[in-house]
């Protein structure tokens, strides 16, 4: 077993005593930094982490291979990778853009297979001049998505 599987594995088995939590990206540098992401479905608390980092040292070695360790919570502005992300943003703000377009909108619903995105714009009037506001709701499929970051508002 390579040092990465052996380090993906303690993880797995970690995060399977905390079914909320789930691994967003484990990367080892070739200097053998361990960097572990993870998020939570509702957030993840430093004592998260520190669990995950325990039970990631407790079990390697540094005789048998020297390391450094690093685990973390996806950041607020981190893009969202996962359905499950999605799914737990539901009823955020989120800026998504797409292969054509950049959009700002409420995140209505998240499935399997897409979200539903709904959001005011401003459209030139269908009579006369001028715009007016209209409510715009879209279906985007996951594989649409290039990048969507949440919104923080104060």
């Amino acid at each position: 077993m390579t040092f990465k599987e052996k380090v993906n594995t303690l993880v797995e088995e970690c995060l399977v005593d905390k079914p909320s939590l789930f691994l967003i990206d484990l990367t080892i540098t070739d200097a053998f930094k361990i960097i572990v992401n993870i998020d939570g479905d509702n957030g993840v608390a430093l004592q998260d982490c520190i669990d995950v980092s325990r039970a990631i040292e407790g079990n390697l070695d540094r005789e048998e291979q020297d390391y450094s360790l690093e685990v973390a919570s996806v950041g607020v502005g981190s893009p969202l990778k996962l359905v499950r992300q999605y799914k737990k943003n539901v009823g955020r703000t989120l800026i998504v853009k797409t292969s054509t377009e950049n959009i700002e909108a409420e995140l209505v619903e998240a499935n399997d297979e897409f979200v539903i995105l709904s959001w005011l714009a401003r459209e030139p009037k269908k009579v006369g001049k001028g715009k007016e506001t209209v409510q715009k709701r879209l279906e985007l499929p996951y594989s649409d998505i290039k990048e969507a970051i949440v919104t923080v508002t104060f």
